[in-house]
């Protein structure tokens, strides 16, 4: 039996009724999208306790390459070594705790300085110096190096442990390599980002991104070049295979025939990506990885959103579209014909998500029962709710309690 602490603070029965098999199922209880009880939770559970994406391997590829993030409402300094190493360490001075570079920040320094009073680091987190402390013999700098916290890369994506402490990201993503891998994310390059503020929570936005029963009546542009109802949900694990454990659901669609890639006119400005056989030529597979990645993979492009929660009505999405780097050394490619088709979609998307987050602040409002076209959503919401309940965060068993 789980802690209480490690329980959200959410009714048992609205829980169960999310857990029910689907097409009994409800929605999460109300207070899991507008409580700041419920929100404070999850920063400490799902955002700091657990691993967290906070950017793509591009932003500090350098030799010396610092930047600065947020996960869980906590700073988290990320830096490139000598030896080639992405470290993350907290954004914090060992000194008097100034932080190491705002967050948001990136530079390119082959020392970490802390701005408030010059103590430095190598880039391997150890002390470099500290001012006048050699006036101290109780002083020991082995002692006083940043606070290393775990961080990997996966495919071009970066992921830290906030809280210092994880099971290996490698269970995390459990099933995912091979669904990610042909497509070859980290050798390709961001051509263009957009960064939204959407007043909606984290989960309605991934609940919204997990089905397309909506695509017909807000998404033209979308349903001209992929049928909504084309493709089909990758499945949870069961007892007997034990496959897709991990902290991840999804999906794929397919094109339209006649249409190349996901854009306002079906065709694209780029080349396919060189890992993909005939069926990824012709499909795209959405995939939500907990807690705060979306990761679209096209033919000719990957677009990835990022998340931050930044209340319980309020979400920062930072969405990216990368290319191979062929496409980007050509001076006549223009990354717009994706960017363009998926900035209308996301406005579409999060105007919805705004509409939905209103509804729900109404004291009227009671969890809905799903669609059978909402399957997706089901995979995420029991995901969500097993985690509400203290156990691990995993696409889930047998769908049921």
């Amino acid at each position: 039996m789980a802690a209480p602490e490690d329980v959200a603070p959410l009714p048992a029965e609205g829980l169960a009724a999310a857990l029910r098999p689907f097409g009994e199922s409800r929605l999460l209880p109300r207070a899991a999208y507008v409580d700041q009880a419920v929100f404070d939770w999850e920063q400490g559970h799902f955002f700091r306790g657990g691993w967290m994406c906070v950017g793509r391997s591009e932003d500090v590829v350098d030799v010396g390459d610092q930047r600065a993030e947020s996960v869980g409402g906590t700073g988290v300094f990320l830096v490139r070594g000598e030896d080639r190493r992405l470290r993350a360490f907290a954004n914090t001075c060992r000194h008097r705790g100034h932080e190491l570079l705002p967050c948001g920040e990136s530079r390119n320094l082959h020392v970490v300085v802390c701005p408030y009073h010059s103590w430095s680091y190598r880039l391997d987190g150890s002390l470099r110096n500290a001012p006048r402390f050699d006036e101290w013999s109780t002083f020991a700098p082995e002692e006083n190096g940043l606070i290393e916290l775990p961080a990997e890369e996966f495919h071009g994506l970066v992921f830290v442990a906030a809280s210092g402490h994880a099971s290996p990201l490698r269970e995390h993503l459990a099933g995912l390599d091979a669904l990610v891998a042909p497509y070859e994310p980290e050798r390709l390059r961001v051509g263009a980002d957009h960064d939204y503020v959407v007043e909606a929570n984290w989960k309605v936005v991934i609940e919204n991104y997990q089905e397309c029963y909506h695509c017909p009546m807000i998404h033209p542009e979308l349903c001209a070049v992929s049928p909504p109802r084309s493709g089909e949900n990758y499945p949870v694990p069961d007892a007997q295979t034990n496959t897709n454990t991990g902290a991840w659901v999804g999906g794929w669609m397919a094109l339209r025939e006649g249409a190349d890639t996901m854009s306002l006119s079906g065709k694209s400005d780029g080349t396919v990506l060189r890992g993909l056989g005939a069926r990824g030529r012709r499909e795209i597979v959405y995939l939500v990885v907990f807690p705060n990645v979306l990761l679209s993979l096209h033919p000719d492009y990957v677009m990835t959103h990022l998340l931050t929660p930044l209340g319980p009505g309020r979400t920062r999405v930072r969405c990216s579209w990368s290319f191979s780097p062929e496409d980007l050394e050509r001076p006549e490619f223009d990354p717009s014909y994706a960017s363009d088709f998926w900035d209308i979609t996301n406005r579409q998307d999060f105007s919805a998500c705004e509409s939905v987050q209103r509804g729900l602040a109404s004291d009227h409002w009671v969890p809905g029962q799903l669609a059978p076209d909402e399957d997706g959503v089901y995979q995420f919401v029991t995901m969500v709710a097993r985690a509400y309940r203290g156990t691990t965060v995993m696409a889930g068993s047998l769908p049921g309690p």
